[in-house]
């Protein structure tokens, strides 16, 4: 049951990007940062997939880079560095929003504290390490995606943005798996390996529909 949800939501974010493309650079743009912070909204949710205990959140962190290439391709690298800047100062303010809203405290009649507390508390190393990797590896796709597309495949739209996400994602699950839970995991081998599947299948799963973004782009 899981692995068809996990393919529904796959193909809902791969058509909603889609839609953002055709809708303008802005809508791009803001569809970029939206998946940002709900990769790290709803990045407390575990479940299985495929017989492996992995987040529901790989699959947004992916298309907030996917939309990050796609503004690359069609709007230019500096609308993309633009957007790098955008995605920070976002993903920022939801986290300082996020803990000013904790620190009210509940009425005696409230009954969401709790949950918002469970959802919103991040660790103040799992924000650090959440921050700090995702700007870098939002740097090093654009660059990745630039050389990738000019010099290996500069008629491959798809396989471009496949390599490029393959690289960039393999140094953000490293990166922010050792800065966040080394001493802490049991296993960071494992906790690596099984979040480097999952997410290797979601881009294998996303690239291919960056064949349809040629005639969506508007005029």
């Amino acid at each position: 049951m899981n692995e068809m949800i996990f393919v529904l939501h796959l193909l809902t974010l791969a058509l909603l990007g889609l839609v953002a493309l055709r809708l303008g650079k802005e809508t791009l743009i803001a569809f970029s940062a939206l998946q940002a912070i709900l990769a790290n909204l709803f990045i407390q949710k575990q479940t299985f997939l495929f017989g492996l205990e992995v987040t529901c959140t790989d699959a947004y962190a992916i298309l907030s880079l996917f939309s990050l290439n796609l503004v690359q391709e069609y709007f230019g690298k500096e609308a993309a560095k633009k957007v790098i800047k955008i995605n920070f100062f976002l993903l920022l303010t939801f986290a300082l929003m996020a803990k000013l809203h904790l620190a009210y405290s509940p009425s005696l009649h409230d009954e969401s504290h709790n949950a918002f507390f469970t959802i919103l508390n991040n660790s103040p190393r799992t924000l650090l390490a959440s921050f700090s990797v995702f700007f870098l590896v939002q740097k090093l796709d654009v660059r990745f995606f630039s050389k990738i597309r000019a010099h290996f495949f500069p008629n491959s739209l798809p396989i471009s943005i496949f390599s490029s996400l393959l690289i960039s994602q393999t140094i953000d699950t490293v990166l922010f798996t050792f800065l966040a839970l080394w001493g802490i995991a049991g296993s960071i081998g494992e906790v690596i390996l099984l979040s480097l599947i999952v997410k290797y299948v979601v881009i294998l799963f996303m690239s291919p529909f960056a064949k349809l973004t040629k005639r969506l782009v508007p005029v």
